[in-house]
């Protein structure tokens, strides 16, 4: 590693959706580097990209191409990470992976900075960053397992097309064009690209998001539920989940249902909770109809947190509704938070 207090950086998977917040987010931030390396499969490698002020030639990954790297950006499946992401490592960089491919594997930290960042330290050169779905949720479930202990979540969510690529937000273009205009409606991606049968998003609601497993459950939602008790050190936490993709572009919404460990809460307590943690907003006011929307979210980094109210049934009981940037928190903000932490805490 330099000794510059600048940092070599690459981003793999530069020129996809998550790739381009990556990019946008790192200057944003202002965050330190050095050099810069833009990588991609053979596809998109020759493409250019202005980081800056400067223009890139965006590169097809190889193992050399990490050579001199101190931190490296991963966004480009899982597949990818799984080849390049212990080249990486073995020519001396630490990897943020916001695949899939090491989320539930001993020994990698999965991480929410918010929730547990202390356990950045902990890496062996390679540092998971969780699914976008989970990120928001944990994000707001850790302030009140902090102060009130949590024993149940039960998690709905409705999550935004850009969750699958920028080819699933193309064909929601086309379909609601097509079904404007009283054509038939193509799909060929969604739900899972790589599936048999393929249904419209446009006007339309999609209760599968990735691959069905042998118990029912899809992949998305087996995620939500390994990774949240992962992630909160919490294995004996009863999660269940279910995820549903709608037609909007950015931003995944949650109805979250919680079951705390103390008895006398009030919503108060649980709004002062959320109020006061980082990387949330609170917009919760029925009465001037304050509450968040995918919209609204959309662009901004925080967490945002409405609808709380206590269950009918249930003393112990609450329930909230929980929207975020999927791109931003769920995905590229969370990588570069987590870049940053690294280097505060001189933890390379």
């Amino acid at each position: 590693m330099n000794d510059t207090n600048q940092y070599n950086v690459a981003v793999v998977g530069a020129t996809g959706a998550v790739g381009l917040k990556m990019l946008e987010t790192l200057e944003d931030r202002d965050f330190p580097i050095g050099e810069l390396k833009l990588l991609s499969s053979s596809r998109s490698a020759g493409q250019k990209l202005t980081f800056k002020g400067s223009e890139y030639i965006v590169e097809e990954a190889v193992p050399e191409s990490f050579d001199h790297v101190d931190i490296a950006l991963f966004s480009a499946g899982g597949s990818v990470s799984k080849k390049f992401a212990p080249e990486a490592v073995n020519r001396g960089a630490v990897v943020i992976d916001n695949t899939s491919a090491y989320r539930m594997a001993e020994g990698v930290p999965l991480v929410v900075p918010e929730v547990n960042e202390a356990d950045i330290q902990n890496h062996k050169g390679i540092i998971a960053n969780p699914n976008c779905s989970t990120i928001q949720m944990v994000a707001a479930l850790e302030p009140l397992r902090k102060e009130l202990g949590l024993s149940r979540v039960i998690v709905s969510t409705y999550q935004a097309v850009s969750g699958a690529g920028n080819e699933a937000a193309d064909e929601l273009r086309e379909q609601s064009m097509d079904f404007l205009n009283g054509e038939d409606l193509k799909a060929e991606i969604l739900p899972v690209k790589g599936d048999e049968k393929h249904f419209p998003i446009a006007f339309n609601a999609l209760p599968q998001i990735d691959v069905f497993q042998e118990n029912g459950y899809t992949f998305e939602e087996m995620k939500m539920i390994n990774e949240t008790k992962k992630i909160m050190h919490a294995p004996d936490l009863s999660v269940a989940a279910t995820c549903v993709r709608l037609p909007f572009f950015t931003s995944h919404a949650e109805s979250v249902y919680v079951e705390v460990e103390q008895s006398g809460v009030t919503v108060q307590t649980i709004q002062d909770l959320l109020d006061q943690a980082p990387g949330l907003t609170l917009e919760d006011d029925p009465s001037t109809q304050t509450y968040p929307t995918p919209l609204t979210a959309a662009g901004k980094k925080d967490v945002f947190v409405g609808r709380v109210r206590k269950d009918l049934d249930h003393e112990k009981g609450f329930h909230m509704w929980v929207v975020s940037d999927n791109l931003l928190k769920g995905a590229a903000w969370n990588s570069v938070q987590i870049a940053e932490r690294l280097v505060a805490n001189q933890w390379l």
